[in-house]
């Protein structure tokens, strides 16, 4: 038999789920809505019955070790989901409390998506090999896990590693937090399209951009014209990049990683996104650090890397 991992991401819309053994590969996988479950409880069910149809898949085949969960605002030490902005149920959520009492598993652990990313690129990725790294996620949100000495950092209460709620600007742009000028709202999907709004109003230079509304624009799109020698989707990037660039560079200085990971819709740009980054974290950097942490792309498929990140949990904890 093979041995296998569950791996579940909840997000704000969707919730998807895998069978994945230790390679990587994914043998089953299922979904279910998040939105449409307004309490959890009825999600949490829906969310068992989707494991059972999932397992019924394999059963023949495989041995499952356990169960790994990716969820926003998700708590290593306690197994919930607390006070998630984004999902339809509020407060705290007992994750896995719930699923222990449904599956006979040694393991059930949950963290945040971005800590999930982070062991994901660990077991599976770039990162194999690696003890001190930091993984960033660029979409809706900016999220990040910080690795030392090959573990992740959860701090005293389970969520440390919040660099995209550091402050940029103590004046600037509203966030969802509820705080002014973090760094997702400058570096996130939503923010590069806030920054495009800012420059159009600010330069005078010809843009496809000019006809274009909030809700049309996508990260996509700037990245597009930005190629097309559109100077200020390229100069969205710059500034999205330098503003990356420097908090990075006050990460660097506080854990010193052998490398910084970049992943997410925004990290699609390439180049784009790449270089800028690069070349103001240098600039940054305090001289110990200059030249030394590698800047590189996720090595996780987008599609699968949700699933492979919580089903790596798994293998984490098994180390133990």
């Amino acid at each position: 038999m093979i041995q296998t991992a569950i791996g579940i991401d909840i997000g704000g819309t969707n919730t998807v789920l895998g069978i994945v053994d230790k390679d990587g590969n994914i043998i089953a996988r299922n979904s279910i809505p998040t939105v449409s479950h307004p309490d959890y409880t009825i999600f949490m069910n829906a969310l068992c019955k989707a494991i059972d149809e999932t397992i019924e898949q394999t059963k023949e085949k495989t041995d499952i070790k356990g169960i790994g969960i990716g969820a926003p605002n998700g708590n290593y030490y306690n197994g919930t989901i607390e006070f998630a902005p984004n999902l339809n149920f509020k407060g705290i959520v007992p994750v896995v409390d719930f699923l222990k009492e449904r599956f006979d598993y040694n393991v059930i652990v949950l963290t945040n998506d971005a800590n999930a990313a982070a062991i994901g690129e660990m077991i599976y990725g770039g990162a194999k090999g690696m003890k001190d790294f930091i993984m960033i996620t660029l979409g809706t949100g900016v999220g990040s896990g910080i690795v030392v000495n090959g573990e992740i950092v959860y701090g005293h209460d389970g969520f440390a590693g919040e660099i995209g709620h550091t402050i940029v600007y103590p004046h600037g742009r509203e966030c969802g937090c509820g705080k002014r000028g973090c760094l997702e709202t400058y570096t996130s999907a939503p923010g590069i399209k806030r920054t495009i709004f800012e420059l159009l109003s600010t330069m005078n230079d010809l843009s496809e951009l000019r006809c274009v509304s909030f809700e049309e624009l996508s990260a996509k799109k700037i990245d597009e014209v930005a190629r097309k020698g559109d100077k200020i989707a390229q100069e969205a990037f710059d500034y999205t990049g330098e503003i990356l660039g420097l908090k990075l560079a006050d990460a660097v200085a506080h854990t010193s990683p052998e490398a910084i990971f970049l992943f997410g819709g925004l990290a699609q740009a390439g180049d784009l996104i790449f270089e800028p980054v690069k070349y103001y974290m240098e600039k940054y950097m305090l001289d110990i650090f200059k030249n030394k942490v590698k800047l590189l792309p996720s090595e996780l498929p987008p599609g699968d890397s949700a699933i492979l990140g919580a089903s790596a949990l798994v293998w984490k904890e098994l180390d133990k």
